[in-house]
């Protein structure tokens, strides 16, 4: 059970649908009917009255409503009470598809560090669909993930744009093809290819880039640091987002240069992904004002 759950039920009631409850608590009404029907199946009782001209709270749900709002209002003075305090001890987990760490999640840290010393983060590099089950069972508080054109997040999240960039080839800085102001796609199959592991959007990216002919001698590994790690290593060649090796210590270092694809003008954008929730935990939202406060600064003012 979880209090949004709860807070679900309450709004349903207070704007005598689901529709406009939904609008109220930001949230699609499939996802808010769900919420509630595994509360339901939690508690044993029936909530809402569903039916074909809507649905609203149930006889059963309005016995209960005093008992929901109660212990809402304890949560809300347990809240008021403790503050920012119930924070000081608790980690704040953030996951990541590892890319644009030193563009933008690095210095954001430290951002964060400098203005709320006591807020601790752990950073979890893994795929975007365990960060966003992670967002939405609670077991992550906030997510970097990079998306295409058309993708949407899944129900009950939402996404907070930071940084967009074309896709380049990333290379050693004395490979022969570093020479050139780009290469293509031939270029990239007549060399061993370092890929992204299925999951990540930058193998979605390579299965656009090759088609069914892909690198002779491919490799795949985990994440946009890894890859890099890699190429500078000798290991192949691989397409990431520009972002993501602009002011790596890598590329600073002139251990591996980033080129442009020719032909490939697929813009990849980097995402704060994010629970819908009436209210966001302090922590929460100091770490997502660091990162869109150094995306700003990275991308400039607009217009």
């Amino acid at each position: 059970m979880r209090v949004e759950q709860l807070e679900y039920v309450v709004a349903v009631t207070r704007h005598g649908s689901l529709r406009r409850a939904s609008e109220s608590v930001h949230l699609s009404q499939p996802a808010l009917s769900e919420a509630i029907t595994r509360l339901e199946s939690e508690l044993g009782v029936v909530l809402l009255d569903r039916r074909r001209s809507g649905a609203r709270i149930s006889r059963e749900g309005l016995e209960l409503l005093p008992h929901l709002e109660a212990v809402l209002e304890s949560v809300a003075r347990l809240r008021e009470a403790a503050g920012d305090r119930t924070q000081a001890n608790r980690v704040l987990r953030l996951g990541t598809v590892g890319t644009a760490t030193s563009t933008l999640l690095t210095p954001a840290l430290r951002d964060l560090s400098a203005e709320h010393p006591d807020t601790r983060v752990e950073v979890v590099n893994t795929r975007q669909d365990p960060i966003d089950a992670g967002l939405l069972d609670g077991s992550l508080d906030l997510g970097l993930v990079n998306v295409l054109e058309g993708d949407d997040p899944p129900a009950g999240l939402y996404d907070v744009p930071l940084l967009a960039g074309p896709t380049v080839a990333v290379l050693p800085h004395d490979h022969p093809l570093a020479g050139r102001a780009s290469v293509d796609v031939a270029d990239l199959r007549a060399e061993p290819f370092v890929a992204m592991r299925e999951g990540y959007l930058m193998h979605r990216l390579a299965v656009r880039l090759f088609g069914d002919t892909w690198p002779r001698v491919l490799t795949s590994t985990d994440g946009a640091e890894l890859g890099k790690a890699m190429v500078a290593d000798g290991a192949g060649l691989t397409v990431l987002p520009a972002f993501s090796v602009a002011g790596d210590p890598l590329e600073r270092a002139g251990v591996i240069v980033q080129r442009p694809v020719t032909g490939l003008d697929t813009t990849v954008s980097l995402a704060l992904r994010m629970r819908r929730t009436p209210r966001i935990a302090p922590h929460v939202r100091h770490l997502r004002d660091a990162l869109t406060t150094r995306a700003r600064a990275v991308t400039g003012p607009p217009g």
